[in-house]
């Protein structure tokens, strides 16, 4: 497969892009973007029957719960750590403090089938974990979503979808409990490859059009390699595209295969490095997962880690985007490395993209606006570290019993990406590095000090 380009639009660039599913022009430069274009609904083609998505054992473990306290319970078990202890190991209570808690932002997870009980079963889990009630809504914006139990609908993948669903609203009702929580659920499940994905991008094309949230989370993805063609997965590029041009925020999780990924069949590892598309995508912030080790009260007792079976790599499709060429320099990587950033995954990397979509969703409360694409502004704050609220995670690699994979290091690493968060110091560092006009000092690593300038958007 060919190396498409993914950097920040520069003036002027102009690339032609076809979105016709299965159809893509990208001859471009590294650092050029295709131009805006009008984003059609995908339309779905024939492909063969993949395997099932490859789920998280734990997303697996809650799907399967037949009541709701036992699907609670279920949820508890995989998280590992309490909502309270998931909000002292983020620092959010100097946020809450100055009503900094998501109220007024609307935070989506992008799903297949979704969960038709969520409200009953977010109920129970707030009551059970001292939550606040949550403003929950679903909408199904690529047709009426099936019941599990409906002719054609493979009812084993229908419950883990819903055990995803409940796993993602869970973590982005803790951490950002003030915020609604938007649930985008579509008839046909996102397995391996392409299959899905035209339904997904069709529900995304109409949330983002009809302003219906800021943020969007995607627990879901499938490996580069899994598509037939680069034409077929870039024909998906403008979705994202069209997200960042209207300021809403995508956050993928980066999968949890480690360095590997599985085949169509959904069981066969490839055997070779790997990475996970969406999270692939630079219009896309790509979450990692790490392991908490906290005590009773949500205090660590020893520095996070990286999760081993946290996803990461080098894409093979996309270029090196703009705001990762000093990283790119340093770590050797020769086309869009993943994840950029990493949080709690013990449950797999869906559990870590939605703690990070709730952190982005009090920034946007903070900022009074929609910080778009975060990614210029975390790059920048990254080399800051701790005095940004980027905590650094040194420890852990993702190989694989036949894949080498990559180890977390000192500053930005392939694995870890530029480590994990600290609240109450990040969200504002990144309300301030997200503004129009503002110029701040940035230590590059090897390279002395420097200033950006953050650009109003492009027109």
């Amino acid at each position: 497969m060919h190396r498409a380009t993914s950097g920040l639009v520069a003036a002027g660039a102009a690339v032609a892009l076809s979105l016709a599913l299965g159809v893509a022009a990208h001859a471009a430069t590294v650092n050029a973007d295709p131009a805006p274009a009008a984003i059609p609904h995908p339309v779905p083609v024939p492909v063969p029957a993949p395997g099932h998505h490859h789920f998280s054992a734990a997303v697996t473990r809650v799907g399967a719960a037949t009541t709701l306290p036992d699907r609670v319970k279920r949820v508890e078990q995989a998280l590992q750590s309490t909502s309270p202890q998931l909000q002292r190991a983020y620092d959010v209570a100097p946020l809450y403090q100055n009503h900094i808690d998501g109220t007024g932002l609307t935070i989506a997870t992008l799903v297949a089938f979704g969960d038709k009980n969520a409200q009953s079963y977010l109920d129970q889990y707030d009551a059970d974990n001292g939550l606040p009630a949550a403003n929950l809504q679903t909408i199904e914006p690529a047709g009426a979503v099936p019941a599990c139990t409906a002719p054609g609908v493979n009812t084993g993948d229908c419950q883990d979808w819903g055990g995803e669903t409940d796993l993602d609203i869970t973590m982005i009702h803790t951490l950002a409990p003030g915020a609604k929580i938007l649930i985008i659920a579509t008839p046909v499940s996102e397995t391996e490859g392409i299959t899905g994905f035209p339904e997904l991008m069709s529900a995304m094309y109409y949330t983002v059009s009809h302003h219906l949230a800021d943020v969007i989370s995607m627990s879901m993805g499938t490996p580069e390699d899994d598509f037939a063609s680069s034409a077929q997965l870039h024909g998906l590029d403008g979705h994202f595209k069209n997200a960042t041009d209207n300021g809403v925020t995508v956050l993928a999780s980066s999968g949890d295969d480690g360095a590997d990924g599985m085949k169509l069949d959904g069981t066969t590892p490839w055997g070779k490095p790997v990475v996970s598309f969406p999270a692939d995508e630079a219009y896309v912030t790509a979450v990692g997962g790490t392991v908490l080790s906290l005590d009773d009260n949500g205090n660590r007792t020893r520095p996070d880690s990286l999760w081993p079976e946290s996803g990461g790599g080098v894409s093979h499709e996309f270029g090196i985007p703009s705001w990762q060429r000093t990283t790119a320099a340093a770590t050797g990587a020769a086309g869009r490395a993943l994840p950029d950033v990493t949080m709690e995954g013990t449950s797999g990397t869906s559990e870590s993209a939605p703690l990070m979509a709730a952190l982005v969703g009090l920034a946007d409360q903070s900022a009074g606006r929609d910080l778009g694409l975060i990614n210029p502004a975390l790059y920048a704050l990254g080399p800051n570290g701790s005095r940004s609220g980027v905590v650094d995670v040194t420890s852990g690699c993702n190989s694989t019993a036949s894949v080498n994979g990559f180890c977390a290091r000192g500053g930005y690493d392939i694995a870890s990406g530029w480590g994990t968060i600290d609240a109450a110091k990040f969200v504002p560092a990144l309300v301030t590095a997200s503004t129009p006009g503002n110029s701040m000092r940035v230590d590059v690593w090897a390279k002395g000090a420097g200033h950006i300038r953050v650009m109003e958007k492009q027109q």
